[in-house]
């Protein structure tokens, strides 16, 4: 291959992959649109070292949804503590969950620890194959990944964590939020208030997403431009990166022993 036909080739997947952004961002998704006049059952899983703002961000949006009940789901009973030490209480226990309309699946170092927990892949499978929406938030994209529900699908995660949805058989996609049927992906931690707004601009309406960004007045501004590692300065990207490598290392050897299990070729 010269280097001109390289060059094209490059271009072309670059218009390709933002098209595919493009697409994932507009293209309402039935799944979720079919809700619209419906009750909805919200679930949220909760799971020790999680990052609660994953949890409590989406939360703030979802519980102001109209004509809907939102659940707070853990594996067991009693409080979990996220990884900052914040202590959560479920309302119910993944044994006794009820069928939900959406089920949120928050990230966190945790994350790990459930990569191979048939309980809550099992609820991740089950939800995917009744057709009802999955909403994963920063690294709760891998545990969707480790339930085999990528395949084939565009997501997206947490910057740290982005290039290991490749693992899964995944499309990763640089967006802040991306749609692809009945899956909603947010990137990393604070993007899980951009998702849960688009989430409920489709199962309920744009206006009703508005009224409720005014009501917990979402409009960031942020005193520095360093929340994506695209436009940060340089040494704060190495300095966050080097304190992720460890974890994200861990994760790199899970998700190969996951994408071997799930069959998708191995990246070289």
């Amino acid at each position: 291959m010269n280097r001109r036909t390289f060059a094209q080739n490059a271009a072309a997947a670059l218009i390709a992959l933002r098209a595919g952004a493009a697409l994932s961002a507009a293209e309402p998704a039935d799944a979720l649109t079919s809700l619209r006049t419906k009750p909805l059952r919200i679930g949220i899983l909760i799971y020790p070292r999680m990052d609660q703002i994953d949890f409590t961000g989406p939360f703030a949006v979802l519980s102001r949804l109209p004509d809907s009940v939102v659940h707070v789901i853990a594996r067991e009973s009693g409080p979990v503590r996220d990884h900052k030490g914040l202590i959560l209480t479920p309302d119910k226990i993944l044994a006794d969950a009820p069928p939900l309309d959406v089920l949120q699946i928050p990230g966190g170092p945790g994350q790990e620890a459930l990569m191979e927990d048939e309980a809550v892949l099992s609820l991740i499978r089950k939800q995917n194959e009744s057709g009802r929406v999955i909403f994963s938030v920063c690294t709760g994209a891998l545990l969707c990944g480790a339930a085999g529900i990528l395949r084939g699908r565009r997501a997206t995660t947490h910057w740290a964590a982005f290039d290991l949805l490749r693992y899964f058989g995944a499309t990763p996609i640089d967006s802040r939020v991306v749609v692809d049927g009945n899956l909603v992906s947010a990137a990393g931690v604070t993007a899980g208030i951009d998702g849960a707004l688009r989430l409920a601009s489709l199962v309920r309406s744009k206006q009703v997403a508005q009224e409720i960004q005014l009501d917990i007045q979402y409009a960031p501004e942020p005193p520095f431009d360093a929340g994506n590692p695209k436009r940060a300065p340089r040494d704060v990207v190495e300095a966050v990166s080097t304190r992720y490598r460890p974890l994200t290392d861990a994760r790199r050897l899970t998700a190969q022993k996951v994408g071997a299990r799930l069959g998708v070729p191995a990246l070289l």
